[in-house]
């Protein structure tokens, strides 16, 4: 998915850990996901792929669940002082994507990512016309399939 128009949400990425990611396919993946959710122009996302050690850490402060997990979703959606549009944060142990999927590692990672971002833009699995909703947009935005 590309835009012909320059538009181009600001994904900030942060690489904590040891596994390779293809991290520029990845900043391609989440501009993409933005763009096709409409956001667009003067919005910022952060991206960080942590160790297991981290993501354990960050699982328990802020879900109170022990180990790690392999996506968390940080939702913020604040404007700031130069007026971009912060939409929040996917934080992803790339590690655990791989123990998820040992046969397609990139692809567990790249469904997680748009996971994430989905969630970051208010979309949620609870209920199961939202889940369905949910899993569509993510698999048409990943690429992946979900069993």
């Amino acid at each position: 998915m590309s835009d012909d128009d320059g538009s181009h949400p600001a994904v900030l990425i942060s690489d904590r850990q040891s596994i390779p990611v293809d991290v520029d396919g990845l900043t391609v993946l989440a501009g993409d996901t933005l763009r096709a959710e409409g956001s667009i122009d003067g919005v910022e996302l952060s991206v960080s792929f942590v160790d297991e050690a981290e993501m354990a850490e960050l699982h328990l402060r802020y879900m109170n669940e022990e180990g790690p997990t392999d996506v968390l979703s940080f939702p913020l959606d604040e404007v700031d002082d130069r007026g971009v549009r912060l939409l929040g944060d996917v934080v992803l142990a790339p590690s655990v994507a791989a123990a998820n999927n040992p046969d397609d590692p990139a692809s567990e990672v790249r469904l997680l990512l748009v996971h994430g971002i989905l969630h970051v833009l208010g979309y949620d699995h609870e209920e199961d016309a939202a889940r369905a909703e949910m899993w569509s947009r993510q698999e048409r935005y990943s690429g992946v399939r979900v069993p």
